[in-house]
């Protein structure tokens, strides 16, 4: 019996079917960070201060990161189809409960329950990528489908934002849940694993549970404990952690409070940096997928450089003499941004070689949490630190830093081990000379 190419052919079917994938994420993105335009009309809505306004995104991340893993074991078990298809079931059930909640309990069950359904989608179309495409094209397909979050986010903010101030809450956000529908339909219809051929590696007898005895919970101890077991899934998974969340916290809830109280801006110009930093991530999106995939090399670099970058531009922001920053200022710190979400995908640069095709699901949940983790930390304590602080928002915003040195300090740990692993498993097996003795016969 032949054995199975590892490498699929990619194509235009290839692409076609990502891009249905891709296209359910699209919708996820649009929903999950509606919130961020409509955070001061929430807070009037619902009646509620800084840290119960912040509790909408915090809950909504919680059940994000908490799902990871159990989404990565899903689509390794299930395959992506099923998962994508309940996925977009419940956060299009949780956009709709969001736009007709009456309270402010409703409204958080509501965001939950679209959390959890993003939570399903981008693991997903990660594992499209690497099912459709060859391995050489991994790191630019997860660019592009990061790319194309960004452009959901950018809905949120040049079409949701100005319908949500013209007709109101409830046509701005049920109105914006027709999208889930409409993308269910190619998902339903269309939408395959993996191309014909190219399956995944069915698991040996006995080896779906722990220590040979089968079952579900075996199944799920030995994913998470083999992935976790490798230096790169750790490695990605704090890559992601620090560089995602500055962007993340931004854009999800703290950006245009920041920008229109603390700095005194309209909410129109207001919107419009928000617009930049989605513009910058796309552009910054496209130039990192082509540097990692042509030179490997440049995964840790490019990530600190993301890092310290962001932290330098958000010290000026803050530090700047007066109550408010110069415009060039707050425009550059929102161009620097936009490279965190394209930072954050080099975190699964790491783990995906770093483990084998029927764990990539798993791996990529443990990595995935990372930015998620931090995101949900740091709206928190942001929340927190504004209404202890009578609304300061450079003692609010500096607690940025702490969980960029934290998560620095964990990838210089790790790089060492993580790649030097790496390349272990890349390197070429010896090819056996002819003058080399035959191997001696097994001994019973």
């Amino acid at each position: 019996m032949s054995a199975t190419p590892l490498d699929p052919p990619g194509g235009r079917k290839a692409v076609a079917v990502w891009s249905i994938g891709v296209a359910v994420y699209f919708v996820a993105v649009i929903f999950r960070t509606s919130l961020g335009v409509a955070g001061l009309d929430a807070a009037d809505r619902f009646h509620v201060n800084a840290s119960a306004l912040a509790t909408f995104s915090l809950l909504q991340l919680l059940v994000y990161a908490g799902m990871q893993i159990p989404v990565g074991l899903m689509v390794d078990r299930l395959g992506t189809k099923k998962v994508l298809t309940l996925g977009a079931v419940l956060f299009t059930a949780g956009q709709v409960g969001f736009a007709l909640s009456p309270s402010y309990g409703t409204a958080l069950a509501a965001r939950a329950l679209l959390g959890c359904g993003d939570a399903m989608t981008f693991i997903s179309v990660l594992r499209l990528g690497t099912r459709w495409f060859p391995a050489r094209r991994g790191p630019l397909m997860a660019q592009l489908a990061g790319l194309v979050g960004m452009a959901g986010n950018l809905v949120s903010t040049l079409v949701l934002a100005p319908v949500l101030h013209g007709l109101g809450w409830v046509p701005a956000f049920a109105g914006s849940a027709v999208a889930g529908l409409v993308v269910l339909v190619p998902l339903v219809l269309f939408l395959r694993d993996h191309p014909e051929g190219y399956g995944p590696a069915a698991p040996a007898r006995g080896a779906v549970g722990s220590g040979g005895s089968g079952g579900s919970g075996g199944f799920v101890r030995r994913q998470i404990a083999d992935s976790w077991r490798e230096p790169g899934t750790k490695l990605g998974l704090w890559v992601h952690f620090s560089t995602q969340f500055p962007a993340m916290v931004f854009l999800l809830l703290w950006g245009m409070p920041f920008l229109v109280e603390a700095q005194g801006l309209s909410r129109t110009t207001a919107g419009g940096l928000l617009t930049l930093v989605v513009a910058s991530n796309m552009g910054f999106g496209l130039l990192y997928g082509q540097i990692v995939g042509r030179r490997q090399s440049s995964r840790i670099p490019l990530a600190l450089a993301t890092v310290a970058t962001t932290a330098t531009l958000w010290g000026a922001v803050l530090l700047c003499p007066g109550d408010r920053a110069p415009m060039w200022l707050l425009v550059t710190l929102c161009v620097v941004l936009g490279t965190c979400g394209p930072a954050s995908m080099i975190g699964f640069d790491f783990a995906r070689p770093a483990n084998p095709p029927e764990r990539q699901g798993t791996a990529s949940g443990i990595t995935n949490m990372g930015g998620f983790l931090a995101s949900m930390t740091t709206l928190l304590a942001v929340g927190v630190l504004l209404d202890a602080t009578g609304e300061d928002y450079r003692i609010a915003f500096s607690s940025v830093f702490v969980l960029q040195v934290l998560g620095v300090s964990r990838i210089l740990s790790l790089r060492g081990r993580a790649l030097a692993r790496e390349r272990d498993r890349r390197a070429p097996a010896p090819v056996a000379s002819h003058d080399d003795p035959a191997p001696a016969p097994a001994t019973a």
